[in-house]
């Protein structure tokens, strides 16, 4: 995704997939801005493995996903279990939006593997962070979304898809 568009132009297609997917799939309006979420966190990992050489985290507050995935699922509690499902299926649902948003704008079409759920902030090994997208909601919630590229001082070559660490 870095190199197919300029930083600007996928700022604004994240940011509108983001918005968009949010609003419809959990029924929450998450609006940009500069706190980021607290302490009690989770993150879910994405790698483009064909198409683009890149990597989307989504981290969050625990309880914004959770309200996120009552409302999607209609319920009034949800589960450990269903928490992850959701926060995994939501990237899912997010990055189609975002690959088919980017195959329209450069004819190139992207492929991403199986989203990642971690307990706190997960950053994977090997990659630097070229932006990040903070959003809240009206309950002060939290989230970030996370563009992360090769680190520039390595070649590359290593498997980065499973590796990181959690903060």
């Amino acid at each position: 995704m870095n190199t197919a568009m300029t930083k600007e132009e996928l700022t604004q297609v994240l940011d509108q997939a983001l918005q968009d997917v949010t609003e419809r799939t959990a029924g929450v309006r998450l609006h940009q801005g500069d706190q980021p979420p607290g302490e009690d966190l989770c993150t879910v990992h994405i790698t483009f493995d064909r198409g683009f050489n890149t990597s989307l985290t989504l981290c969050a507050d625990t309880s914004l996903l959770a309200r996120m995935a009552r409302n999607s699922f209609h319920e009034d509690a949800v589960t450990q279990e269903d928490l992850e499902e959701f926060s995994k299926e939501y990237l899912n649902v997010l990055c189609g939006k975002v690959t088919g948003a980017m195959f329209r704008a450069t004819q190139i079409p992207a492929h991403f593997g199986q989203p990642v759920f971690y307990h706190g902030r997960y950053e994977p090994e090997g990659q630097e962070v070229q932006f990040i997208l903070t959003y809240s909601d009206e309950h002060s919630e939290g989230a970030q979304l996370i563009h992360h590229v090769p680190c520039s001082s390595e070649d590359g070559a290593g498997e980065t898809k499973q590796e990181g660490h959690i903060k």
